[in-house]
Formats: structure tokens, sequence, C-alpha cells
């Protein structure tokens, strides 16, 4: 594991103290969770473009074609 010097503004540290201490894990804890889940989120991203990239619009269309048309059912109409 490695050490990380970070500045932060005030206001930022005092709402990562708060959530983190209302979740009940330390700073650390918090900090390295949020940067995991903003890394993850950013690799996702990349994979759906790289997958986006290789998508064949017929194969999709001839997919898509094989859905029944019908009314959708009550509350999803919108």
């Amino acid at each position: 594991m490695s050490a990380l010097s970070l500045r932060l503004p005030n206001s930022i540290h005092r709402h990562i103290k708060d959530i983190a201490t209302k979740e009940g894990v330390s700073i650390n804890q918090f900090i390295s969770s949020a940067v995991s889940e903003k890394i993850s989120a950013l690799m996702t991203e990349d994979y759906l473009k790289q997958r986006a990239k290789r998508a064949n619009k017929t194969d999709f269309k001839k997919i898509l074609s094989k859905v029944p048309s019908r009314k959708p059912i009550h509350g999803d109409e919108l």
C-alpha cells in the first residue's frame, strides 16, 4: 500500500469527515472507496465505448426485429 498526500479545501474535508462518520468508516476508507468507484465508472465507460465500436447495426436491427410488438405494461407507457 502507498501513501498519498492530498490537499483539499476545508469545506470538502468537512463533508468527507461528516459522511465517513455517518457511514462508520475512516476518512481514508471513504476516500479509497470513492476513488475506486470513480475508477470503476471510467473503466466501464471505456469498455462500453470499445464494445460500441465493434457493434454491427444490421445485426442489432435483426435482433430487434424479433421482439414482439405489444402494448407496454401499465406504468411503463411513459
